[in-house]
């Protein structure tokens, strides 16, 4: 951080830059501390659906949480991107409690990352740790390369989407996509 101060023609000496570098370090320390973290590790305890709690209720549709706030740091400009991911998934034998999902979320936005990649991740460790018959994951984030730096399109808005199993169906997801966005 003391060259890129020094590159930019900056003294990192001076009072109000002199703790940057380690206030800096602190800050990538919990942007990145996804980094070599298990993502599949908050999904591991699983909810029986006909032995468990309530065998009486199970589900013949969709799991579905949504407005899970993350934030992540781009991979290409070191840059934060922020916005919602929501995420539902058509549950097997097993279920998993809903604070598990912005868990797994969290793991994975905090490393560096491109929101394409990011879903895709999220998509695949739910699919991967629970008997899910699909998974659907929709990321929706405002990224401050686009709206700080080139264009400068302060309120766009990047939407990406990923899905596994049956939720892959464009039919089968067109019900569950206008859930997840409020749509309809």
């Amino acid at each position: 951080m003391r060259e890129i101060l020094e590159a930019i023609g900056e003294d990192p000496d001076r009072p109000g830059l002199k703790a940057t570098p380690q206030r800096v370090a602190d800050t990538y320390a919990e942007f990145f501390s996804g980094v070599g973290e298990d993502a599949a590790s908050p999904l591991a305890h699983t909810i029986s659906v006909t032995r468990g709690p309530a065998p009486d209720t199970l589900p013949s549709g969709a799991v579905l949480l949504r407005d899970i706030r993350f934030r992540s740091v781009c991979e290409h400009h070191l840059l934060p991107f922020a916005g919602r991911a929501h995420i539902a998934y058509l549950p097997g034998e097993q279920v998993v409690g809903l604070g598990a999902l912005p868990k797994v979320v969290d793991v994975l936005a905090s490393r560096p990352q491109v929101q394409e990649r990011l879903g895709e991740q999220i998509a695949d460790t739910i699919a991967g740790s629970l008997d899910a018959r699909g998974v659907l994951v929709v990321l929706d984030a405002v990224h401050e390369c686009v709206t700080m730096r080139g264009g400068r399109q302060g309120e766009a808005s990047t939407v990406t989407i990923a899905a596994r199993g049956e939720l892959a169906e464009p039919a089968a997801r067109a019900e569950i996509v206008m859930l997840m966005t409020g749509a309809g």
